[in-house]
Formats: C-alpha cells, structure tokens, sequence
C-alpha cells in the first residue's frame, strides 16, 4: 500500500508538472464593420482532454461583462424602461445611500462610470445564495466614505454591478441571466450567457475553456462537457434553490461584473455593434452616452481596482473605457500607436482578456490568454508584457 500511495503521489506531481508546462490557451480575433478573422488561435482549452482552443471556445471574460451589461441597460433606456438619471432607490423599493453622504442619489450614470462612491471591500461584491444585495450594501466596508457619489471621483468597482443587475430584475421581471438573453445576447445571435444559466447551448458547455493559474492549479470551469449543478455562489450548506429566489434581492448571483462566457468570435461581434455606433441596435443618443467618457483623470481624481493611481484608467464612459489618448500620468497605450480606442480590459483566475476597437475606423480585437501569473511583468504600458504581446503578434497578421 505504501508503494502505491507513493507511486500515486508521483503520477500526480508529473501531471500537475505537465499541466504547468503546457502552453497557455490564446486566441485573437480581429474585426471590423463588416467582416471577423482569427488571427491568432493556440494552446489547449483543456488540457485533460488535449482539448484545442478554437475562435468558438467560450471564456469567462471576466470585466468584459460589464460592457455587456451596460449594453443591456441602455437598451432599457431606449425602451423608456430605465433612467440614467433617476435615483436608483425608486427602481430597488429600498433606499441606497453612503451612509457618509445620505443626502446624495445614486444613479445608473454613477453606478456604471464608477462614481457611485461604493467600493468592493475586498470581495464583498460576491454574494452568496441566501444573502440579500440590500444586507451587503448595509455594510460599511462597501462604502468610500471620503468621496461623495457624483463628486468626480472614480474608483473602480466590482459591486456596483451587482446593483445595476438588481435594478435590470426590477425594471424587466426577469432574472438577470434571462433578461440579458433577451436584451443583448439572443438578438445579436450569440451562444453565450452569464455563469452558465440561461441561453448557452449543450455544444457551448462542451467547448469552455478551462481556466488555469500558472502553477496548473484549475481555478474555473472545469466542467467535463456538462451544466454546473449550481451556476451561482451557493448559499450555507450548498443551498441552491433558484426557483425561490426573489427578483431583485440579490444581483451578484450570475455574475454581472465579470461571469459572462463567451467566444472571442462572438465577442467579436459585440465589438462590431460599437464600430458600427449601435446602428439597429441602440439609438443614436444611447450609443453617444455610452461611450463619451462621463469622467477623465485630471490629477488625482480616481483610484483602480487595487485603490492606487497607476496610469491605466485615465477616461471612462459608461462601462466602457477609452485607452490610447494621452494625457499627463496615462500609460493606457496598450497598441503603442497614439490611437484612442474604447472597450474594456478582462483579468480574473489567471485569465487576461480584452475588446477593443478604434471608432474611426472600425476595426478591432477580441482576445484573451490564460494562466498569467499573478507576477506577470508590466509592459511599456499600464497593461501586461503579454497582453501587448497578444497585441503585436495579431498585428502582424494581414487583415481583409
């Protein structure tokens, strides 16, 4: 018995080896008005399987999603059904108010441009089945109590998301993942949906990538072909009642803020609505409000993720960054060539991903990579070595 545990314990050391000298999954899709081309497709979706990674492989795209869903939200604002204006709290039936500021209304705008004044406390954005959005946002820690909503200061936050999706429940009389299917991802054709629930195909589920760290640990969607018994964060003692569940108490159950799946051919196809400004798809107006920036980095008005100023976030629209257009203490110039683009970045269980295109002429990428290290060098930029190596290696490949 001995021998065997050893033995056992030597088969698992030379496959947890293999699996981190296997070579990251890294696809790219190039775009424009009109047309979608891979240009870069590597490395395994699973490696278990020896499984290849396609243009069709779905991805948890992590902060992709929020475009996605501010997709959703100025598509109710089309319909009369949202204001971007209007004080979220008559959409929620409760009051939502930094407990600093209780005289200040939270909005859409604030929420989806990162003004709120809510901040993640870490990952208090991830609420479990059972635990209700409103008890979160009771919590102290969720909330910037030196910035006031709508002050101009930008702090970019998971948990204003789970709020947005809370409002879409309330304003549709959907849960969120069906809601999304019926506003953005089942019009514009896509198989995709948000945390594996309503909308993605059998044939989706089998062509996931599974994400891995860069020790070979798998970190997400190790599925083996089939649906997860639970698509969202299971409450105490694995409770998983979907049915029971009330529209609107808790947003942040599939992922609005980052659970998204998707290929990078389909998420091509959601950077072709922006290059061609949301013709039949959005209004106008909603595609101008989207993607003007509704805060810019003048000095030190705003924060990242990890609560610094670092040069990456220097103009924001709504769920939509620009990038590329200079200006003092920027370094967003992922493509190194002074062109503004808009989109937005992805980086979450090892994965970096992003969208981006420039408006002018149309043309874009959709790309991600998997198991960068949680050390990964910075590039000439704010953003990754190997995000601008994803950048320059697609680059090179002659777009018709």
């Amino acid at each position: 018995m001995k021998l065997r545990g050893a033995v056992l314990l030597l088969l698992a050391a030379f496959c947890a080896a293999q699996a981190q000298a296997a070579p990251p999954a890294r696809v790219a899709v190039a775009f424009d008005r009109a047309s979608i081309r891979p240009v870069l497709v590597e490395g395994e979706a699973d490696r278990a399987a020896h499984r290849p990674a396609t243009a069709d492989s779905l991805v948890r795209i992590a902060s992709i999603s929020k475009l996605v869903t501010a997709l959703g939200v100025m598509r109710l604002v089309d319909a009369g059904k949202l204001d971007l204006d209007r004080d979220v709290s008559g959409y929620l039936g409760y009051p939502l108010r930094n407990p600093a500021f209780p005289d200040r209304p939270i909005t859409l705008r604030l929420l989806l441009s990162h003004q709120s004044s809510l901040i993640d406390g870490d990952d208090l954005y991830l609420i479990p089945f059972g635990i209700s959005l409103r008890e979160r946002l009771a919590d102290r820690l969720v909330w910037d109590t030196s910035h006031p909503p709508g002050s101009g200061w930008f702090h970019y936050t998971n948990l204003n998301f789970p709020v947005i999706a809370s409002v879409i429940e309330k304003a549709t009389g959907q849960r969120f993942d069906v809601a999304m299917q019926h506003l953005v991802l089942g019009p514009l054709k896509l198989d995709a949906c948000f945390n594996w629930g309503a909308g993605c195909s059998a044939g989706a589920v089998r062509r996931a990538v599974v994400l891995y760290r860069s020790t070979g640990e798998v970190a997400r969607d190790d599925l083996h072909g089939t649906f997860p018994a639970c698509p969202v964060v299971a409450g105490p003692g694995g409770k998983c009642d979907l049915w029971s569940y009330r529209l609107g108490e808790n947003g942040a159950l599939f992922s609005p803020q980052g659970g998204l799946r998707i290929s990078m051919r389909d998420l091509a196809r959601i950077g072709q609505v922006l290059a061609r400004r949301g013709k039949g798809f959005l209004s106008p107006r909603a595609y101008a409000v989207l993607t003007r920036p509704a805060w810019r980095l003048s000095g030190a008005n705003g924060v990242g993720e990890n609560g610094l100023p670092d040069g990456f976030f220097c103009a924001f629209g709504l769920a939509l960054h620009t990038i590329g257009s200079g200006g003092a203490g920027c370094h967003d110039d992922l493509f190194g060539d002074g062109v503004r683009r808009i989109g937005h970045a992805g980086d979450a269980y090892g994965l970096k991903a992003g969208l981006w295109l420039d408006p002018r002429s149309g043309k874009g990428l959709a790309f991600f990579t998997t198991a960068v290290p949680d050390d990964a060098p910075k590039g000439r930029s704010a953003f990754l070595a190997a995000e601008e190596s994803i950048v320059e290696r697609a680059a090179r490949v002659p777009f018709r």
